[in-house]
C-alpha cells in the first residue's frame, strides 16, 4: 500500500466543506484553524510540502494571523479554495495572489483538485536538495522557535524581503547571520536569480579588487583569460557580503564606488558594467560601534545599513532550547541510533549560556551523543559544568514566580503568533478578550501596537 502523503489545511475556523472528503486516499489531512490553534504552536506534519488555504468564508482585514501562520508552517505551495473567483484589491484576492500557485472555487472538481496537488508534492520533490540537512546542521533550524525574540527576528525578515534595499544582520557568531540572509534571498522577488556569497574575513588585501571587480584578458601577467568577479555573478540574483566587519578601511574603499554608483570596471578594463543585485550583508559587530573606533567608514555603513535587523543569541530565547536540541539530536545521530535528553541534560542546556550559540550547541549534542553509554543523555555527557544544571537564577525562584513568568511567556508567544490580533490571541490561550486584557495590564503589557510592532521588547518578558 502506497504512504499516504501529509496535506495540510489551513483555515480561520474549523471547516466543514464538503471538499475535504473527496480527497484522495493518498492524502492525510491535518487542521490548523484558530478554533484548534495548538499544532501551530509546535509545527507542520513531517514531510509536509503542499496545502490547502480554505477562503471560502472569505478572508477580512481583522485576519492578520493567515499570514503569520501561512509563513510559520513555509511549505512549498499551496491551493485556495474561495466560494467565487475573487474580486482584485480584496483581502482574499492578495492573500491568493501572494502565496497560493492555483485556487479553485466552489463546487470544486475534485479529481482537477487532486492532479494539481499531485503535480505540486512532486514539483516540491524536485526541489528539495540532496540530503535533509544542509551540511552545518544547525542552519535549517536556528531561525525556528515560538519565543518572542526569535518571531520578531523572522517577522523582520519576512518583511525586508519583498523590497529592494540593502540589509544588514548583526548577530553574534553562530547566531544564523548566513541562514538569515539566504532566507531574504529566497523569499525575494530575486529568488530564481544567482545567490552568491563573499567571505570578507578570508578576503586577501591584494586580491579584494580582482576578487571582487573580475579582470580582463592580460591585464596582468597570470591574467590569461578575462574572468567575472563575485559581484558581476551576482547580477539578477542577491550578493551577500559575510562578515563585512572584517574589511579594512582600505578594502572599504575599494567597494566604496560599487555602492555609490551600482556598478564596476574589470582590472584592466575601460567599460562600466551595471551591477544589479540585492545587497546583503552580515557582520558579529555592530557597526556603529567600529565607526566610533575608526575601524569603519560611515558612508559605507550608511549605504549598507538601510534596513537593520540583529540576531538574538541562544541565552536570549532560552524557551527554544529543549526543541531544537532534540531536533538537532535527530539530525546528528549517529549510525541511525538516537538516544534522548535526560531532564537534567536539558536543564543543563537552558541554563549554560551559550557563548558560542548555535555552533556550540550543534557541537555539544553531537559529543554527547558520541560519550553517552546509557540510554539517555546526562549533562557529563554534554561536558557542561554541574553549575550549569542548578543555576541560581532559576533555583531560588518560587512557585508564583515560576507560573508569573509562564504567564508572561504565553501572553509573548500568543501576540507573536497572532501578529498582535488580540482576539486571536485570546483564542489561542482559550481565555476570553476580557481575561486577556487583564493578564496584560497584570504584566504591564499595554497594546501590543505600542511596541511590538516596533520591534522592542515588551515590559514584563523573560529575562
Amino acid at each position: 500500500m502506497t504512504e499516504k502523503r501529509p496535506l495540510v489545511w489551513l483555515s480561520a475556523a474549523q471547516s466543514t466543506s464538503k471538499v475535504r472528503s473527496t480527497l484522495g486516499p493518498r492524502w492525510e489531512l491535518t487542521d490548523f484553524n484558530a478554533e484548534n490553534p495548538v499544532p501551530l504552536l509546535l509545527s507542520p506534519p513531517v514531510g509536509a510540502k503542499v496545502g490547502i488555504l480554505d477562503l471560502s468564508q472569505g478572508a477580512t482585514d481583522d485576519m492578520p494571523w493567515f499570514e503569520h501562520w501561512l509563513e510559520a508552517l513555509n511549505l512549498s505551495y499551496w491551493v485556495g479554495v474561495v466560494a467565487h473567483r475573487p474580486i482584485s484589491g480584496t483581502r482574499t484576492a492578495q492573500l491568493i495572489t501572494r502565496y497560493c500557485s492555483d485556487f479553485h472555487t466552489l463546487p470544486v472538481d475534485s479529481d482537477r483538485l487532486d492532479t494539481v496537488l499531485g503535480h505540486l508534492w512532486g514539483m516540491a520533490v524536485i526541489r528539495e536538495p540532496c540530503g535533509t540537512l544542509p551540511r552545518d546542521g544547525y542552519q535549517s533550524l536556528v531561525l525556528e522557535g515560538n519565543s518572542l525574540a526569535i518571531c520578531q527576528a523572522r517577522d523582520l525578515l519576512r518583511r525586508f524581503s519583498v523590497t529592494a534595499e540593502p540589509v544588514l544582520i548583526v548577530g553574534e557568531s553562530g547566531t544564523g547571520k548566513d541562514a538569515a540572509a539566504q532566507f531574504i534571498h529566497q523569499h525575494s522577488t530575486r529568488a530564481s536569480g544567482p545567490l552568491v556569497t563573499v567571505n570578507c574575513a578570508a578576503l586577501p588585501e591584494s586580491l579584494t579588487q580582482s576578487e571582487l571587480f573580475g579582470y580582463e584578458k592580460g591585464a596582468f601577467t597570470h591574467a590569461l583569460s578575462a574572468h567575472a568577479g563575485r559581484l558581476e555573478q551576482a547580477i539578477g540574483g542577491s550578493l551577500i557580503l559575510s562578515s563585512i566587519d572584517e574589511l579594512n578601511l582600505e578594502q572599504q574603499s575599494a567597494i566604496l564606488r560599487f555602492l555609490q554608483e551600482g556598478q564596476i570596471e574589470r582590472i584592466g578594463g575601460s567599460n562600466p558594467i551595471r551591477i544589479d543585485s540585492r545587497i546583503i550583508t552580515t557582520a558579529s559587530q555592530p557597526l556603529t560601534e567600529l565607526i566610533e573606533a575608526e575601524r569603519f567608514r560611515s558612508d559605507v555603513y550608511y549605504r549598507l545599513g538601510g534596513l537593520e535587523i540583529k540576531l538574538p543569541p541562544l541565552r536570549d530565547r532560552r524557551e527554544d532550547i529543549p526543541a531544537l536540541a532534540e531536533a538537532l539530536l535527530v539530525s546528528s545521530a549517529l549510525g541511525g541510533e538516537h538516544k534522548p535528553l535526560g531532564d537534567a541534560a536539558i536543564r543543563s542546556l537552558v541554563n549554560h549560556s551559550w557563548p558560542g550559540n548555535f555552533r556550540e550547541l550543534q557541537n555539544r549534542l553531537r559529543q554527547g551523543l558520541l560519550l553517552c553509554d546509557r540510554d539517555e543523555i546526562k549533562p557529563e555527557d554534554l561536558r557542561l559544568a554541574q553549575a550549569d544544571t542548578d543555576d541560581a537564577a532559576t533555583s531560588n525562584l518560587s512557585l508564583e514566580e515560576f507560573r508569573a513568568r509562564a504567564e508572561r511567556q504565553a501572553l509573548s508567544c500568543s501576540l507573536a503568533l497572532a501578529h498582535d490580533n488580540i482576539s486571536a490571541a485570546a483564542r489561542i490561550l482559550k481565555i476570553s478578550r476580557v481575561s486577556f486584557y487583564r493578564l496584560m495590564e497584570k504584566y504591564n503589557r499595554g497594546h501590543p501596537g505600542d511596541h511590538y510592532r516596533q520591534g522592542s521588547s515588551p515590559k514584563g518578558d523573560l529575562p
